[in-house]
């Protein structure tokens, strides 16, 4: 029998069940999900589900690309008192990181410590065939400990992105999921009218989906009508570090929104994300800022204590903005 697997064909001696075939090839199935000939198979069904020869499978992982009580926590009762609320489920972590360009999953391990989080990003990718030993993230960002959000990063359509969430759910059951449908490589900018109609197919089947979208404020106010749990402007484009470009716009979206709105792509520094707290955004989202500065985990504290901070002052008030001098000591009395 003949089985084509992740693009590659293998032969195998019939008949062949789902979970004989994952034996096989040396792949834990409570790790993977499988897709065969376009359709998902339930974890629960791999015993009984029989192969033929001819079929197309795709067995995925997540790669780098838990709930309320994760790692992450507040100093003070005031701060834990605080939480980012998403779709009902509560988070004392206001800050997300991705698990993609580090040098290693150990790096990310640190990393994700470091800056407290309970929510982490992750990519839906094929399972490596040639080594099914290679180490997988699960091995070192536990989902018990983490709230895994799958998302659809490398997504140019609809069709792909559907896809790759549905998988995702299959593999480890999560509905809670982030949606980016990308235009072009350059920019990496969302296609908007895509992801509209993505996220309202998704709320239909029941996904919670927080969704990548541009900076503006009426395709956000659409996007949370069909349904999207969060709304989640870029800052800038994706991995390149400019920081909070239209704060106008970011205000304006956190004005009207009734869902959280968490700055996804741009942040580039610590005062970046203070900035998009300061703005009264519930949250920030960062990969690349971490992933690839000169020291991941002491970026990681970085970022973890600037969230932290914009927070504060944005629930503070800042003082009004003058134009001419208010000296803080009065006048009146000078010897």
């Amino acid at each position: 029998m003949r089985l084509t697997i992740n693009g590659e064909e293998r032969d195998f001696e019939a008949p062949l069940t789902v979970e004989q075939l994952l034996g096989r090839i040396g792949i834990e199935g409570r790790k993977v999900a499988v897709e065969r000939n376009l359709q998902i198979v339930p974890k629960s069904n791999y015993s009984a589900m029989g192969l033929n020869d001819g079929d197309k499978l795709e067995i995925v992982h997540f790669i780098g690309g838990g709930l309320p009580d994760g790692p992450g926590g507040a100093d003070d009762a005031a701060g834990r008192d605080d939480v980012l609320s998403v779709a009902g489920r509560t988070f004392t972590s206001r800050l997300i990181i991705g698990t993609g360009k580090y040098a290693d999953y150990e790096t990310n391990r640190l990393a994700a410590e470091a800056a407290e989080v309970d929510i982490i990003t992750v990519a839906v990718r094929r399972v490596n065939l040639s080594d099914p030993d290679k180490p997988m993230l699960v091995d070192f960002l536990d989902p018990n400990k983490y709230t895994y959000l799958p998302n659809t990063a490398g997504c140019f359509t609809t069709e792909d992105a559907l896809r790759t969430l549905r998988l995702a759910r299959e593999a480890g059951g999560w509905d809670l999921v982030k949606l980016e449908i990308l235009s072009e490589q350059k920019t990496l900018y969302p296609q908007i009218i895509e992801t509209l109609e993505a996220t309202e197919i998704l709320t239909k089947e029941g996904f919670q989906v927080m969704v990548y979208c541009t900076d503006d404020p009426i395709m956000c106010k659409r996007l949370e009508n069909v349904g999207a749990v969060a709304i989640m402007p870029l800052g800038a484009p994706i991995g390149s570090g400019l920081g909070i470009q239209n704060p106008v716009n970011i205000r304006l979206i956190v004005e009207q929104s009734n869902v959280p709105v968490i700055v996804d792509a741009g942040v580039g520094t610590a005062s970046d994300a203070a900035i998009a707290m300061e703005l009264g955004c519930d949250g920030v989202l960062m990969n690349t800022a971490i992933a690839e500065a000169k020291e991941p985990v002491r970026m990681a504290r970085a970022m973890k204590n600037a969230v932290k901070a914009g927070r504060d002052a944005y629930l503070a008030g800042r003082m009004p903005m003058k134009k001419f001098a208010d000296p803080s000591s009065p006048l009146a009395g000078l010897i």
